[in-house]
């Protein structure tokens, strides 16, 4: 069960109407990094949740992450504020409107247009929110992995909008935003090493010939080793000899079939054989002769 707080959960100030900021903090409203999808992805976790703990800590989390959502749709909206208006009442002239809409870029004049300068969920690009952005696999060592980096992917992206913006109330509201983020991907990363057995994700081991291999696939300039590939219990592959068929096989590819199921493939490979003895005159070669020479003329 929800209730919501008529009170934000920090306080928001705008100096000014501003349409494009407004249009790119629509990444965080409905895009693939934003709060509705960090809400969302935990808040469905939770419901799977074996484990008491970590259930409490997921349904705590989404919850704040719709506290955010309101907080972003809140800034978008006041942001929007004095374009709606214009837009809606005509206070100006067609020309003069159609600057201000087109001018601010970065797509504002989509969500003014189609969304009459409000808080759609969509992205700043104007693709609408959709649920392919959980990426939930239903296991807690591998989701939490996934909610860690997600965290900080929307870090990142409330970064990049504080350096877009110099109004004081907005920066102070994303910095706060952008905090918790960081707040969150610690819960997720203790949560997460708190699983005695955690690495690697899921129940099955690695196969132990190849859980520490590195093949060196690409060679050339710019090899490099490090911790990634470097030392115990590192084995590097570069041979090229080496890297196929690794499991000790031929490396081809084999299937077996019921006698009538080899029989039926046989008849259709050799009905849909090549004729390699042939040099068929193609559509192209026909095209590309001159047709219209002197000689054909009518």
């Amino acid at each position: 069960m929800f209730m919501h707080h008529k009170k934000l959960q920090v306080t928001v100030r705008v100096e000014r109407t501003d349409p494009g900021l407004a249009n790119l903090m629509l990444e965080q409203l409905g895009g693939p990094h934003g709060e509705l999808a960090a809400a969302m992805r935990y808040f469905t976790q939770s419901l799977a949740e074996l484990d008491p703990g970590r259930k409490d800590m997921l349904l705590d989390i989404a919850t704040e992450e719709l506290c955010h959502l309101e907080v972003i749709g809140t800034i978008v909206a006041m942001l929007n504020r004095g374009a709606k208006g214009r837009i809606a009442e005509a206070t100006e002239d067609q020309a003069q409107r159609y600057r201000e809409i087109t001018g601010a870029g970065n797509h504002s004049h989509v969500t003014q247009l189609l969304y009459g300068a409000g808080a759609p969920l969509i992205s700043c690009g104007a693709v609408p929110w959709t649920a392919a952005y959980l990426d939930t696999i239903g296991e807690p060592t591998a989701d939490l992995r996934s909610n860690i980096a997600a965290e900080a992917r929307a870090k990142v992206i409330y970064e990049r909008l504080i350096s877009l913006t110099d109004d004081p109330g907005v920066r102070d509201a994303l910095r706060f935003l952008m905090t918790r983020e960081i707040a969150h991907q610690k819960s997720f990363e203790k949560a997460l090493y708190s699983i005695v057995h955690n690495f690697p994700p899921g129940k099955l081991p690695g196969e132990p010939r190849f859980v520490n291999v590195y093949f060196d696939m690409s060679q050339g300039p710019g090899d490099e080793r490090g911790p990634w590939n470097r030392g115990e219990p590192w084995r590097v592959i570069a041979h090229r000899d080496e890297q196929r068929a690794v499991e000790g096989g031929d490396g081809s590819a084999h299937v077996k079939l019921a006698p009538e199921e080899a029989a039926a493939i046989t008849a259709a490979a050799e009905r849909t054989a090549s004729n390699q003895g042939c040099d068929p005159v193609t559509g192209a070669e026909l095209g590309a002769s001159d047709q219209c020479g002197p000689d054909r003329q009518g």
